[in-house]
C-alpha cells in the first residue's frame, strides 16, 4: 500500500522519467504523445529506452498496447505502478525496481566527492560522456538537443578525464537522476555525492527523483533517497 504523500511523490517521478524519454525520442525524430495518463512512442525507442510509461495507475493494457509497435524487435513497457499484466500479449517482466526520492539540498554530510564536477556544455564533451559512460564508444544515443537548461549531462574529472557521470533532467516540478555510472566501483559513492551536489547548486529548491534497484537502490538510500513505490519494465519477447 503505497501511502498518500509516497503517491504524489510517484506521480511526479513517473512523470518526470516519461518526460525525458520523450526528449530524448524527440531527439532521434521519433513521434511521440505525452498525456495525462500515458507516455507513448509510435516507433521504435532507443536503446535503453521504453515504448511507453504509465503515468495513472487506471490505464489498462488494451490503452496501452494501442498506441505503441509491438510487432518489431524489443518493445518494451514501463508499467509506473507494477501493476499491469502484459504476460497475455507476449511481454515478460524483465526486472522490478523501486522509485527513490530526496528532497531537495546537498549531499549528507560525511560524503565527498574527489573529482571535478561540471556539465556537459558542448557537441563533443557530450560524445566524449557517451563513451565514458557507455564504457567503450559514444553511439550516439544522447543528442545535442539535449543541451538544454532542462537536462544537465554531469561530469566527474580526474586529471581532466571523465570517469563518473549522470543525467539530470528538471520537470514536472523535480529533477530525474538517472544513468548514474562510475568507472571505479570505488568510486560509486563519489559519484552519487557530486551529482546531488551538482544537482543541488543548479536546482536548489528542488527535489530529486528517479528509480534503481539491486545495490544501486541500497546505494541511493544511504545518500538520503526513500524507496516510494514499485515499476516494473516489461520487454515483448513473443
Amino acid at each position: 500500500m503505497i501511502k498518500n504523500d509516497d503517491r504524489t511523490k510517484l506521480l511526479l517521478a513517473a512523470r518526470n522519467n516519461a518526460a525525458w524519454c520523450d526528449a530524448v525520442c524527440r531527439a532521434h525524430g521519433l513521434p511521440t504523445d505525452l498525456g495525462e495518463e500515458l507516455w507513448t512512442s509510435a516507433r521504435r525507442t532507443p536503446p535503453f529506452y521504453p515504448d511507453a510509461v504509465t503515468l495513472d495507475e487506471a490505464v489498462g493494457a488494451p490503452q496501452l498496447l494501442r498506441g505503441i509497435d509491438t510487432d518489431s524487435p524489443g518493445c518494451s513497457v514501463k508499467d509506473s505502478f507494477a501493476g499491469l499484466d502484459l504476460a497475455g500479449a507476449g511481454f515478460e517482466v524483465l526486472f522490478d525496481a523501486r522509485w527513490i526520492h530526496r528532497p531537495a539540498g546537498a549531499a549528507p554530510a560525511g560524503h565527498t566527492s574527489r573529482l571535478d564536477w561540471s556539465a556537459v556544455t558542448t557537441a563533443e564533451e557530450l560524445e566524449a560522456w557517451e563513451a565514458a559512460w557507455d564504457g567503450e564508444e559514444s553511439g550516439g544515443l544522447f543528442r545535442p538537443a539535449l543541451l538544454t537548461e532542462r537536462f544537465a549531462f554531469l561530469a566527474g574529472r580526474a586529471d581532466g578525464r571523465i570517469v563518473a557521470g549522470a543525467v539530470a533532467n528538471a520537470d514536472a516540478g523535480v529533477v530525474g537522476l538517472s544513468n548514474l555510472f562510475a568507472h571505479d566501483a570505488g568510486d560509486t559513492d563519489a559519484a552519487w555525492t557530486g551529482a546531488l551536489a551538482a544537482i543541488a547548486a543548479r536546482w536548489p529548491d528542488l527535489d530529486v527523483v528517479g528509480y534503481e534497484t539491486g545495490d544501486a537502490l541500497y546505494t541511493a538510500l544511504r545518500h538520503g533517497f526513500s524507496a516510494i513505490g514499485p515499476l516494473r519494465i516489461w520487454l515483448r519477447t513473443a
